[in-house]
């Protein structure tokens, strides 16, 4: 069962997310919450890490928006995985919310099947970025001054490069075992030897620092 909980402004929007889930037999909504403020005391309220594994939120919303919503979960609940579904859908806003470490991207006109498989994919993944977000990534980090720092003071190894290819390509851990004919142990040390070479703190991390060197498939 994954755990979701939708934090946006609109009740009438939220209402409608919940009825389509309401539907879904593995996608339970376990919150929900009209402003960032209500979704942050939730959370402190209820302090089992287990509740919820993804937070569906909306860029625009007040007295809190959705910039500040991100970066407040991010440093108090870093487990907890983030969807932004919004309007607002240009590279700008998606390589700004990747450099805070959200998981997905969706616009607000996107389709019932759509929702349900990026939030099936970023429970099993931990992210999910069409060929569209991957495009503005690219856009965003070759501007100048808004480059996404992430860097390698070490080279990754080649067999570390492969794991990351694999990672890019929505591979688990024991996918990536299986592929390579090592233990899912070990993959799991090397990711962890990655996220420390490179100073990612997640697989959206590694994305990012995939695409910024070229290690990504888009660009090959």
């Amino acid at each position: 069962m994954i755990n979701i909980a939708l934090v946006d402004d609109e009740a009438l929007f939220i209402e409608g997310l919940s009825l389509i889930f309401s539907n879904v037999d593995n996608i339970n909504v376990v919150k929900t919450a009209n402003s960032g403020l209500e979704f942050l005391k939730f959370l402190d309220d209820n302090q089992d890490s287990s509740l919820l594994d993804i937070a569906i939120i909306d860029i625009q919303m007040k007295p809190m928006d959705g910039f500040e919503l991100v970066e407040s979960l991010k440093g108090k609940y870093q487990d907890l995985k983030i969807i932004v579904l919004s309007s607002h859908y240009k590279s700008n806003i998606v390589g700004h919310m990747i450099k805070l470490g959200v998981s997905a991207f969706i616009p607000k006109n996107a389709n019932r099947k759509l929702l349900i498989s990026v939030v099936e994919s970023v429970h099993q993944f931990g992210v999910y970025f069409t060929e569209t977000d991957k495009e503005m990534i690219v856009q965003y980090m070759t501007n100048s001054t808004k480059k996404i720092s992430l860097t390698s003071n070490e080279e990754l190894s080649v067999r570390e490069i492969e794991v990351v290819k694999l990672i890019c390509k929505e591979n688990t851990n024991q996918e990536i075992a299986d592929k390579l004919f090592l233990s899912k142990r070990t993959i799991e040390n090397h990711r962890q030897r990655i996220l420390d070479k490179v100073g990612a703190r997640n697989t959206v991390g590694l994305v990012v620092y995939a695409i910024a060197n070229q290690l990504h498939p888009i660009l090959q």
